[in-house]
């Protein structure tokens, strides 16, 4: 990171707003030529610090009307327990996104479903059904203020 310069941060940050701008635009609005942009985007994906690009979907054009994170605590925390809800995480569509965690929960999962009745019946059925599952929390997302966009700027300080 103590690598990256200004130019660096504005790139990622240019990239974060708009996956899709050419090296030509992200030099047009951060003061490099494209080819300076191409070298140093190519730059931060080799060293691993842009993972990827990807498209961004509106919930509700798949049908997800309702969000949910989802607290888990294990039973026990022997290996065969995190094996078991590794397999299940990777295998349910409707998690999204899964952090295991520090303090009261082992776990949070980011859970999608059409509505609350499907999300009631995944709760039940296929969490609190597995013998390796010993306690559930859920939280209904009522609005989402913010997403994706990491302001590195700002974070520079605590990145130190």
């Amino acid at each position: 990171m103590d690598a990256m310069d200004k130019f660096d941060w504005k790139i990622i940050q240019a990239l974060q707003k708009n996956g899709r701008l050419t090296n030509q635009e992200i030099g047009d609005l951060i003061g490099l030529s494209a080819s300076q942009c191409s070298r140093r985007r190519q730059l931060l994906e080799q060293k691993g610090i842009i993972l990827g690009y990807s498209a961004c979907i509106h919930p509700e054009a798949l049908g997800i009307a309702v969000l949910a994170m989802v607290q888990v605590n294990l039973k026990t925390h022997d290996a065969a327990a995190k094996i078991a809800f590794q397999q299940l995480i990777e295998e349910e569509e409707a998690i999204q996104e899964a952090f295991s965690l520090s303090g009261d929960a082992d776990f949070m999962l980011k859970v999608g479903a059409k509505n609350l009745e499907i999300l009631a019946n995944f709760v039940t059925e296929k969490l609190l059904s597995c013998n390796f599952i010993g306690h559930i929390k859920s939280y209904i997302v009522l609005n989402k203020f913010k997403q994706l966009h990491f302001d590195f700027q700002a974070a520079r300080p605590l990145l130190r």
